[in-house]
């Protein structure tokens, strides 16, 4: 074994699992944070650096509208990226150095056949999708402008997460973290150069974007290609292996079409939110975007219940199912009720990073006031849908999630919210869908999981 690379790896099956699971939680949650402290810096500096407060504010506001709409059309792509975890993590667990290499040529070949598809899709449809949403006049052009060039960026958007999906089946989670940090700062940089240097507004903070994540694929295929262990990528051998393809597409297909669909209902949601006008648009996407820090660090815990749990039924370990989610349970929980209090304690000074309008610090904070308080319920929901996932099985959770989740929140939109027509009517649908989707989603573990002992005592369970 290459002891160089060697040291990134987390032994997933064996030993106690709570310092594992920070082990792997804390790069992923610090390099998820930073992630969005990059993303905020693009807000910040279009907010404060573009002219005068209405022009800032439009374009906080262009940015902050188009989140939902680049994650539904992203959502069914990204969510591949789950199948790449879980048939990675199996087959490096049960040590199939064939079946390893397969999936890592397959996985990079499908995403730069995703890029370029989800590239075409997202110029094409940007402008149509915000008219039909009714973004406002002073910001439809804005945030056209800035999903389109965003959208040239696909393909290697999808190379660095693909990419990190199978370190981070291996247990590797500090790689993709260092790498996140260089490309990180070379975006903060850019973006300044780019708003205050040549006044792109948000055109200036969509090529930084793009430039910035270009290198941090880059430096994920140099550590695919230098590595010497079964998950190494040999740039020639890069094609599609149908079997592998199939394998991912079962268990990352679903997750995908469920963000699709959770990412159509907030698109609902945002339409909503437009109709209060680009002031409350403005202080819900500060809002949102403070949210992201709770949510991806909750996110990381998430992904480790995915991994653990995928290592552990690929080594055949049915007794550290139940372990591996009672303790990624209990972390999320702390991390959701700990961050989210603490972001909305301090709601005021926060949102006002993004903004200095009175009016749009208080949208912000409005927002914050039922979200990030009960910001945990939407993490336990994903860690346990995140175990169901890692033992193979993501059709149910999937349905689950769109009936529970999306299909109560619309329902929710078109009823209650137009009874009681109020920003925080609108807002309770989040933490009402949260905690019914994450009851649904228990009783469906403890189902699936005899299902998946059983398969494993009598040696069925297979890679995907």
């Amino acid at each position: 074994m290459n002891s160089k690379t060697k040291k990134y790896e987390i032994d997933m099956t064996e030993g106690a699992l709570l310092p594992k699971i920070l082990l792997f939680s804390i790069p992923l949650m610090i390099s998820s944070i930073l992630q969005l402290l990059f993303n905020a810096a693009d807000i910040v500096v279009v907010g404060q650096f573009s002219g005068d407060e209405t022009m800032g504010a439009n374009c906080v506001a262009a940015i902050g509208s188009t989140g939902a709409v680049i994650n539904m059309l992203l959502s069914v792509f990204m969510g591949l990226s789950v199948g790449v975890n879980v048939l990675a993590a199996r087959y490096f667990a049960g040590k199939q150095d064939k079946e390893m290499s397969d999936t890592v040529h397959t996985t990079v070949a499908l995403a730069l056949v995703g890029g370029i598809i989800i590239a075409v899709i997202g110029c094409v449809a940007s402008r149509p999708i915000l008219e039909l949403m009714g973004s406002p006049d002073e910001v439809i052009d804005l945030s056209t402008t800035y999903m389109r060039i965003y959208f040239i960026g696909m393909p290697v958007t999808l190379l660095y997460n693909f990419g990190a999906a199978i370190l981070r089946a291996t247990g590797d989670t500090r790689r993709p973290l260092y790498y996140l940090m260089v490309a990180g700062v070379i975006n903060v940089i850019l973006n300044l150069v780019f708003v205050i240097g040549f006044g792109m507004h948000v055109a200036g903070v969509a090529l930084a974007t793009i430039l910035a994540q270009c290198v941090s694929a880059a430096l994920i295929i140099k550590a695919l290609v230098r590595t010497e262990e079964n998950y190494k990528l040999d740039i020639r051998k890069i094609r599609i292996d149908l079997d592998k393809a199939k394998r991912i597409i079962r268990v990352g297909l679903p997750a995908g079409l469920q963000g699709t669909i959770f990412s159509f209902s907030n698109v609902l949601i945002q339409s909503s939110i437009n109709e209060f006008g680009s002031t409350a648009m403005a202080g819900s996407a500060a809002g949102a975007n403070l949210e992201g820090f709770v949510y991806m660090a909750m996110n990381s815990v998430y992904q480790a219940c995915v991994s653990f749990t995928s290592q552990n039924v690929g080594a055949g370990k049915a007794d550290r199912i139940g372990k591996v989610l009672a303790n990624c349970l209990g972390l999320v929980t702390v991390v959701g009720l700990v961050m989210g209090n603490l972001f909305y304690l301090f709601g005021n000074v926060l949102v006002g990073i993004y903004t200095a309008e009175p009016a749009t610090i208080q949208y912000g904070v409005q927002r914050m006031a039922v979200i990030c308080t009960l910001y945990f319920l939407c993490g336990a929901m994903d860690v346990i849908c995140g175990s169901l996932r890692g033992m193979g099985y993501s059709t149910v959770p999937m349905i689950v999630s769109i009936i529970g989740a999306c299909g109560l929140r619309i329902v929710w939109i078109l009823t209650v919210f137009r009874a009681y027509h109020s920003l925080t009517v609108l807002y309770i649908s989040y933490p009402v869908t949260w905690f019914i989707t994450a009851s649904a989603h228990l009783l469906c573990y403890f189902m699936i999981k005899k299902i998946v002992i059983s398969k494993m005592g009598n040696g069925k369970v297979s890679a995907a």
